[in-house]
């Protein structure tokens, strides 16, 4: 029997402390690069994007790829792309964790409008607040203290 999944997930990181230095004009290239790693991976990446101090990523995984794992080579591979190609010249590093959210693939449009809504959303409210509404949305219980 072969294996199908059909697990949607959206995953959400910021920059070192915060820091807004992921600068407008070179994003999509981040972004673009980002999308190569998933695809090298096997994983279908529906929509990414994100403002100076986070991005999110609406994507499947492919059934032998660990979360954890994938987290951490886009961290690598990306904090190295940025260096190498002087895309941010503020950057310093990805935070040391992530939000990693599943949703129904019925979410999928809904998901997509809002990583493609970022910058709007933004305007309205902090990272901060939009990431302890996704942790409340999902029942994830944890400590305001660690989230700087």
């Amino acid at each position: 029997m072969s294996t199908y999944t059909q697990i949607l997930y959206q995953i959400v990181f910021s920059t070192k402390n915060r820091e807004q230095t992921l600068e407008k004009e070179n994003r999509k290239e981040l972004f673009k690069y980002i999308w190569g790693i998933l695809k090298n991976k096997k994983c279908h990446l529906y929509q990414i994007g994100g403002v100076a101090d986070h991005i999110h990523m609406v994507t499947h995984l492919h059934p032998t790829i660990a979360l954890s794992s994938l987290i951490k080579d886009i961290k690598l591979a990306s904090s190295e792309h940025i260096k190498a190609e002087n895309l941010f010249q503020k950057f310093s590093a990805w935070q040391e964790g992530y939000g990693a959210f599943t949703y129904s693939i019925k979410e999928k449009d809904r998901l997509i409008e809002y990583v493609k809504n970022q910058e709007e959303h933004h305007r309205k409210k902090t990272f901060r607040e939009e990431y302890i509404e996704l942790l409340k949305e999902h029942g994830i219980e944890f400590e305001e203290k660690y989230l700087l």
